[in-house]
C-alpha cells in the first residue's frame, strides 16, 4: 500500500474522522482548509479570529490570504477554532476519537509534537468531497496516482503534499507515540 494512503487511514482511524489528508505541515493544512471555505463560498473572505497565544504562522496565514482578522483572549487546550469558520487548529492534539463532526481539524507532526516527524501534518474531515478537494489542492491541483499529463487539472494546486518517506516514518512511529503532554495556550507566547 502507498505509505501516504496508509498513514492517512491510520491517523483517520485514531482520531475517529472518516477522512484524513496528509500535508507537508499543519499551517499549510489550515491554509488549504480556509481556501476550501473561500471556494465553497464563492470568494467570500471571512473575518477570522485566533487566540493571542498561538503559533505565529496562523496570523501570518491570515495576512497571506488577505483576511480581516484579529486576536482574541481565548484560552485553549489541545485545539482552538479559527473564529467564524469550522476550521480548527489542532496542531497539538493527540487524543483517540477526538475528531469533532462537521469540522476540518488540522494536526501537526512537527518535531516537538506527539507524532514527531520533523515536518508534516494531517487535515481531518468527515466530508468525502472536502477530502478529495483538499487532496487535489495539496498535490499541485492533481489527483495522486494518475500521471498529471492524463488529467484535466481544474483545481488550483499547491505543492503542500507529504512525501512518501515522511509518511513511512509516521507509520513506524505510530506504533510508539504517546500523548505525554497536554498542550495549552500557556505553551505559546502572547
Amino acid at each position: 500500500m502507498n505509505p501516504i494512503v496508509e498513514l492517512e487511514q491510520k491517523v483517520s482511524d485514531f482520531f475517529g474522522s472518516p477522512y484524513a489528508v496528509a500535508v507537508d505541515c499543519c499551517t499549510h493544512g489550515v491554509e488549504l482548509a480556509l481556501k476550501l471555505l473561500d471556494e465553497n463560498d464563492q470568494g467570500v473572505k471571512y473575518q477570522v479570529t485566533c487566540p493571542n497565544w498561538t503559533y505565529l504562522s496562523i496570523p501570518m496565514t491570515f495576512e497571506k490570504l488577505g483576511y480581516d482578522w484579529h486576536f482574541t483572549s481565548e484560552k485553549w487546550e489541545e485545539f482552538y477554532r479559527i473564529g467564524n469558520t469550522n476550521v480548527f487548529d489542532a496542531a497539538t492534539m493527540w487524543r483517540q476519537n477526538s475528531y469533532i463532526p462537521s469540522t476540518i481539524m488540522c494536526v501537526s507532526f512537527q518535531l516537538k509534537k506527539h507524532l514527531s516527524l520533523g515536518r508534516g501534518g494531517m487535515i481531518l474531515t468527515d466530508s468525502k468531497e472536502s477530502a478529495n478537494e483538499l487532496k487535489k489542492m495539496s498535490y499541485d491541483g492533481r489527483e495522486p496516482d494518475v500521471p498529471w499529463r492524463e488529467q484535466n487539472i481544474d483545481t488550483i494546486g499547491y505543492h503542500y503534499y507529504m512525501t512518501p518517506e515522511t509518511a513511512q516514518l509516521g507509520i513506524e512511529k505510530l506504533k510508539t507515540v504517546k500523548a505525554d503532554k497536554l498542550w495549552t495556550s500557556e505553551d505559546y507566547p502572547y
